[in-house]
């Protein structure tokens, strides 16, 4: 097993006692709700007569149901407004902290979180979300959830949880211009498959993540999952700090100058022992686009559709599945197909950084006739900043559409969804059937300057060849 790394240190710190399953009882530092998964888990504490243990390391807000045009109350959809409704009371009874609509806080918990300077190195975080991952970024150890662990995390404070091998994950070297940490990652689960990582932490390392901003480590970190990872972070370093510090609940002072040194103490030893060691040259990387229907059947841009018999036999008939599914021919080049909407946001790359590439991008572009485009801010937050900046009005002149901060598109349990079988271009993190809101609608996915490149074309393109 692992040994001397920041998994194994922080593991440690948090174990409140080993149960007679074998598993690990864990302390949950910080608990992010929103209005999906919770409703449920506060109705068990109701039927128990149970009260949230800790509030103040709750925090909640709402981002899967809330549309992004209309935001007025009450909403359209009968049960959206049924779950803010639930979500509203509960926070009220158990005196959580919520980041409503209008708040000026409010936006995906995987966005929220970090902006406000709650996620922190070398904390335990869950979340009833899949991606929770996403905060390990920060040297975070950090779990997506069920309801009942929801459940769990309100009266306790604790998880019951089987310690995870930890596989080292390592990329060198510079990225090649059009290649974003979405490429990274994207790369990597083709390469290590979406089970690849059952039963592990993923350590990102390398001087490719050295060079990364805390941005693209969370799009990196936020994807783990999606290669079978229960979690994925990097080691904080300086570029960690420099983000953290400044922000609502960052540590101040003297505070801050200790807090440094512990999570500098954090970081995993020169000669931690790991489970697994996997090796990545950042030169193999190039703009990539998922062409099936799980996040591992992807691509370069510049490559075909892989034929079957280049597979091993273990992956041809969900390949089968994904050709029929996606109406794409084996051997046929993913550049060129055309595309009906496109889609950048999500907890995957709805930050501001992503919202500034495509901009950059979009200047003095525009969107091509037929295309459906939009944007959408991670949070309330991000969306003030990129106005501040004019984001919003070069992305208008181009033609896509500016939108208020949610899910969005990702995973459609709002009105943005696809309509039949429309084609989209996505910077999310999911392409399975029925993903985007309609049982036959397709998704691709790639970085937000890839998906900006197909909204001007029409079709699949290598940004490359436009920058």
């Amino acid at each position: 097993m692992s040994q001397g790394t920041l998994f194994d240190k922080v593991w440690d710190l948090h174990t409140v006692g080993v149960l007679p399953s074998g598993q690990t009882q864990l302390f949950i530092g910080l608990h992010l709700i929103h209005e999906v998964t919770s409703p449920q888990a506060f109705a068990m504490l109701k039927e128990r007569g149970l009260k949230v243990l800790y509030p103040q390391r709750t925090i909640a807000t709402v981002d899967h149901i809330v549309p992004t045009e209309n935001q007025a109350r009450p909403f359209v959809d009968v049960l959206a407004e049924e779950m803010m409704q639930a979500l509203e009371q509960s926070c009220q009874e158990h005196n959580i902290t919520f980041h409503n609509i209008g708040s000026g806080n409010q936006g995906i918990v995987h966005v929220i979180a970090p902006e406000q300077g709650l996620t922190q190195p070398g904390m335990t975080i869950a979340c009833g979300d899949s991606h929770t991952s996403t905060h390990g970024a920060f040297g975070a150890i950090a779990f997506g959830i069920g309801t009942s662990q929801v459940r769990d995390v309100l009266a306790s404070q604790t998880l019951a949880l089987a310690k995870l091998k930890v596989r080292r994950v390592e990329v060198n070297g510079p990225l090649k211009p059009g290649v974003y940490a979405k490429d990274v990652i994207l790369h990597i689960i083709r390469k290590l498959g979406v089970k690849g990582g059952v039963g592990y932490a993923y350590e990102f390392a390398g001087t490719t993540f050295e060079q990364m901003n805390m941005e693209e480590r969370m799009t990196v970190c936020n994807m783990s999952i999606e290669g079978g990872a229960r979690c994925g972070y990097v080691n904080p370093d300086q570029v960690t700090f420099d983000y953290i510090q400044g922000r609502d609940f960052a540590p101040k002072e003297a505070a801050w100058e200790e807090a440094v040194a512990w999570w500098t103490h954090l970081q995993s030893d020169q000669n931690a022992v790991y489970d697994d060691v996997v090796v990545f040259d950042a030169a193999d990387i190039a703009p990539t686009v998922t062409w099936g229907i799980t996040p591992g059947q992807g691509i370069a841009v510049d490559e075909a559709v892989p034929p079957p018999e280049t597979m091993p036999e273990s992956e041809r008939v969900i390949a089968s599945e994904a050709y029929k599914y996606m109406e794409l021919e084996p051997g046929a080049p993913i550049q060129g197909t055309k595309v009906d909407v496109c889609f950048i946001g999500s907890c995957t790359n709805g930050r501001l950084s992503d919202l500034q590439e495509v901009a950059h991008f979009a200047q003095g572009k525009h969107v091509a006739k037929g295309v459906k485009a939009f944007v959408v801010p991670g949070s309330e937050r991000v969306k003030q900043q990129a106005e501040a900046e004019g984001l919003d009005k070069v992305f208008e002149e181009a033609g896509f559409e500016w939108r208020e901060a949610g899910c969005s598109m990702c995973l459609a349990m709002n009105p943005d969804k696809l309509q039949g079988n429309q084609l989209s271009a996505s910077s999310s993190n999911r392409n399975f059937k029925g993903r985007q809101g309609s049982s036959s609608g397709r998704t691709l996915l790639m970085s937000p300057v890839m998906v900006a490149a197909a909204a001007v074309t029409g079709e699949v393109t290598d940004v490359r060849s436009l920058i």
